[in-house]
């Protein structure tokens, strides 16, 4: 089969390997669709994977074709979508089923085999089967649009009824998807483009503030007779961006850091005294749910997606065809080109 294989940082290369040898729990995936992650940039070209080589890829869906247990037949030929973490099953997170949090666990496309590859191993634990409406480029997305969710469930959303999102790559955009959708009326997006402006219009009912033309705790305070928002959402994790986010909250409200930092973070004195005297309610979040239970968050947005209230395709800026993942790498680092999520499959 084909696969991109990272034998080195920056050394990732198109090549024939062996299909994948299946565990006794494991099942073979034939790739559909992959979606390339921002953290796929770094893993890829500056820090590495955990061990060479590696296939990368943890955004991917595609169908069964065999099982190496025949308890698992039943599974050959399903639609599925991939929970790229690998959990434990041991440790006290694992126990408690916060297996987002487990203190051991395997990951595909960094610290085993992934999706960018014709077909991948994956235990059969890790699928989860795919309605008939749930198209294999939606199902490429469950992973981040399950991380905005959870994000969101972090917080206390029963009297929200305004709020903000810093940041509008993949996750931050997913994350206003799903806001819409829990009916949150007061929405606003700080980006950076005018192209996510763009972009939200098609899908989004929200109010769009271009932080480089405007300050956007000023914005914000124009739009809230200079109260602040109910709920905050950081999806940048960088310093300005999460000192201008705490800024935006109101007295009493939430902010929930989201973002992957970027570098130490340092608080503005006068932020840092906000959390204080206006009692803000701070949330970190971490990857997503997946218990095989009908309320993790996994199956909620399967279920969101069939039924039409969020559309994480609708995000993809460029689709390339698997032998030219490259491309869609040199367009992701390309900062003169706007790309939401790139998207590769079989086209």
């Amino acid at each position: 089969m084909k696969a991109y294989v990272l034998e080195g940082i920056g050394q990732l290369v198109y090549k024939d390997v062996q299909i994948p040898q299946l565990g006794a729990d494991e099942v073979l995936v034939e790739v559909m669709n992959a979606g390339i992650c921002g953290s796929d940039i770094p893993r890829i070209f500056k820090t590495g994977t955990y061990h060479f080589p590696t296939v990368p890829g943890h955004e991917f869906a595609g169908i069964v074709r065999q099982a190496a247990s025949k308890n698992n037949n039943y599974l050959i030929g399903k639609r599925v979508g991939v929970f790229p973490l690998m959990p434990c099953m041991k440790c006290e997170q694992c126990k408690k089923k916060a297996y987002e949090m487990c203190q051991s666990y395997n990951y595909l496309g960094s610290r085993t085999d992934g999706g960018f590859a014709e077909y991948a191993a994956v235990p059969a634990w890790n699928l989860i089967e795919l309605p008939p409406k749930v198209s294999f480029e939606d199902a490429a997305m469950l992973e981040p649009a399950g991380v905005a969710l959870h994000a969101i469930r972090q917080a206390d959303m029963g009297e929200v009824g305004s709020a903000a999102v810093y940041g509008c790559g993949t996750i931050g955009t997913l994350v206003i998807q799903w806001l819409n959708a829990m009916g949150v009326k007061n929405l606003y997006a700080i980006g950076t483009r005018e192209e996510q402006r763009n972009l939200l219009a098609g899908f989004a009912e929200c109010t769009f503030c271009n932080s480089r033309e405007k300050n956007p705790v000023d914005f914000i305070g124009e739009q809230t007779s200079g109260t602040g928002v109910d709920i905050v959402f950081e999806c940048v994790g960088v310093k300005d961006s999460i000192n201008h986010a705490v800024s935006s909250a109101r007295a009493g409200g939430q902010v929930v850091f989201v973002g992957n930092p970027a570098g130490d973070i340092e608080f503005e004195k006068q932020v840092y005294w906000k959390i204080l005297r206006q009692q803000l309610t701070i949330y970190g979040t971490w990857n997503s749910s997946f218990t095989k239970e009908k309320e993790d968050d996994w199956n909620m947005t399967v279920r969101a997606v069939e039924e039409g209230k969020i559309r994480p395709a609708a995000q993809i800026t460029q689709r390339f065809s698997f032998d030219m993942l490259q491309d869609g790498l040199e367009v992701m680092q390309d900062k003169a080109v706007f790309t939401n999520k790139v998207m590769v499959g079989r086209y």
